[in-house]
């Protein structure tokens, strides 16, 4: 919810998904420029969600970014973020400027020609 609240002060719309089944049947009948994902989320958390995600783009085309939203900060989260399919990664607590730093980074990767790093 504070994360919510911090993109929403900033102009963003936002849409809550309260599982990680809630977020894939989003993503299946909606648009959006870029999730941050909660890696914690009940019934199918975050890591299984982008996943999924990532599967359906396989078959559609197509690569929505994901930033990691996670209380684990400890060594190798990040890392398990990214290879589950993450473009990005910042922590709880939320602070707003790392995570419109990491929406930046993650946005401009995006928005540039195909580049061999991606």
């Amino acid at each position: 919810m504070v994360a919510a609240g911090v993109l929403e002060n900033r102009g963003h719309l936002v849409r809550i998904a309260a599982s990680g089944y809630e977020a894939l049947a989003a993503f299946e009948n909606e648009d959006f420029d870029l999730v941050v994902m909660d890696v914690q989320m009940p019934v199918m958390d975050g890591l299984d969600c982008t996943r999924a995600i990532r599967e359906k783009e396989k078959a559609r085309g197509g690569h929505i970014p994901i930033i990691a939203l996670t209380a684990h900060a400890m060594s190798g989260d990040r890392d398990r973020c990214l290879s589950a399919g993450m473009d990005g990664y910042a922590s709880k607590p939320v602070r707003a400027e790392d995570l419109f730093r990491e929406i930046e980074r993650v946005r401009l990767i995006w928005a540039a020609p195909a580049v061999a790093e991606r």
